[in-house]
């Protein structure tokens, strides 16, 4: 079968092996424009650029796919029999949706009708779901509303953060998207209840802030929701620091104000938290140095019960 694939980050590199490995032809990657990045802003490409580059595979990289008529006439001289998207980024247009044989099928990872949008892996962590799922459907204009054609659930496990959870489903993505294709004329598409929509809006770096009004398990949920990115973050006074590691503890009766810490041992530094819960901090990096233990971090900066951490610099209050 003849494919054109759409898709940018990591995520979608499991799919693209596969379709490979099944025997099929891709015939064009298309994916985001270079982006700057780092602290030198250098431009930086997609991990699927870099797979198509390395498998010596036509590449295209429209700024704006909708206002890019390049594009459609380049699938129109392909004549594509299948057009497959893996978190592309853009909304593609029905001109190019509609243009091959079957279609164009998208991966999403979640279990449709819910989370749709650009981050439902980490909307789903941070509601503290119990399963997820994978599901291919049928593309149209409208955000991840198209016909279903496949799903699967996955049980997500209590050491998941985002990076292992979408890892997991990426992997169990590529595979039913396998199935899919090889019984792409026989599968019967239904229709999604748009009544029990829910939408993973997405993720923006202040996200990571912590309010410490917010319940504990709140926390414990932001920690594995935001890993890798955009983490999450708090203040002693004028320094950032991040939360590499941590976790619920149960309260000790504590009457403390949220953000107050309550103890500080060689476990890490306790701190209250929203509705009278408690989050133990284990692990945390100061800015501009490296990842260390709480315990050890509160020796250095005389951390001790009675101080605060607070949700923005004590310079920008002013």
């Amino acid at each position: 079968m003849k494919i054109v694939f759409f898709g940018s980050p990591s995520s979608a590199l499991p799919t693209l092996n596969r379709i490979i490995e099944d025997g099929h032809k891709i015939e064009l990657v298309i994916t985001q424009p270079d982006r700057p990045s780092g602290r030198g802003h250098t431009l930086s490409f997609s991990p699927v650029k870099k797979w198509a580059l390395e498998k010596n595979i036509s590449l295209s990289q429209p700024v704006k796919i909708r206002k890019d008529p390049d594009v459609v006439n380049r699938l129109a001289e392909i004549r594509p029999d299948l057009n497959v998207v893996v978190a592309y980024g853009q909304i593609i247009p029905a001109s190019i949706t509609n243009l091959p044989q079957h279609n164009s099928i998208n991966l999403h990872f979640s279990l449709l009708p819910k989370y749709r949008g650009a981050s439902p892996v980490q909307w789903t962590l941070l509601n503290g779901e119990q399963e997820t799922g994978i599901t291919i459907f049928e593309l149209n204009e409208k955000m991840d509303e198209g016909d279903i054609l496949n799903q699967k659930k996955i049980e997500i496990h209590p050491s998941n953060d985002a990076l292992i959870l979408e890892s997991r489903l990426a992997c169990a993505g590529a595979e039913l998207l396998s199935e899919t294709i090889a019984r792409i004329t026989e599968i019967q598409p239904r229709k999604q209840d748009h009544s029990l929509a829910t939408y993973a809006m997405k993720i923006k770096k202040e996200d990571g802030r912590i309010d410490w009004n917010q319940n504990a398990h709140h926390i414990e949920r932001m920690l594995k929701a935001y890993s890798p990115w955009p983490s999450v973050y708090t203040f002693f006074g004028d320094t950032r620091v991040k939360i590499v590691k941590g976790k619920h503890i149960d309260p000790h009766n504590t009457k403390s104000s949220p953000g107050q810490i309550i103890n500080v041992h060689k476990e890490g530094i306790e701190t209250a938290c929203g509705r009278g819960s408690v989050f133990l901090i284990e692990s945390l990096q100061p800015e501009n140095k490296k990842v260390m233990e709480a315990y050890a971090y509160s020796l250095g900066s005389r951390i001790h019960p009675g101080m605060k951490l607070i949700s923005e610099r004590e310079g920008d209050k002013l």
